[in-house]
């Protein structure tokens, strides 16, 4: 049976939840517990579920920073047989969304990395592409709508 959580394991939650490192010692101390009375709680709250487990995230510390974003506007050199540029963007996982467009303009990226660098290199390698004729790449300063995000629900009235 599950015990009702208490101010001490929501305390220690929230510090391993910060830090999934830190010592029973250093808990202890926040706490004002004994070293193994945690050790106590800590396995207790895994073997209750509140503690499913410790995850590493992998990536770069700018990963956990917003990403930066960018529209590519891709001219090719003959619409009906570039296909070959639309078969590499696919592979591209910075490319979140690739739109053929009707008009002048042939092909639009959405691209989000976690650097400028990651985005100017991702420019040279379409632009080297054999197919494309011109490009151009504009990053986006600010989002004022995201469909990801967009509730009509919060919309004031």
């Amino acid at each position: 049976m599950k015990r009702v959580l208490d101010r001490v394991d929501t305390k220690i939650l929230s510090l391993l939840t910060e830090n999934a490192r830190l010592s029973h010692n250093d808990i202890a101390v926040s706490v004002n517990l004994s070293r193994n009375a945690v050790r106590l709680r800590i396995e207790r709250l895994e073997r209750d579920g509140y503690i499913r487990g410790y995850t590493i995230r992998h990536g770069s510390p700018e990963a956990d920073s917003a990403p930066i974003r960018a529209l590519m506007f891709i001219y090719r050199k003959d619409r009906m047989r570039g296909g070959d540029v639309i078969a590499y963007v696919r592979t591209v996982p910075e490319v979140v969304a690739c739109d053929v467009m009707s008009g002048e303009l042939d092909v639009v990226l959405h691209i989000e990395a976690t650097s400028p660098e990651r985005i100017h290199k991702l420019w040279e390698e379409v632009a080297a592409l054999q197919g494309v004729l011109n490009t151009v790449t504009s990053f986006v300063l600010t989002r004022s709508k995201d469909s990801r995000s967009c509730r009509t629900d919060m919309v004031p009235t």
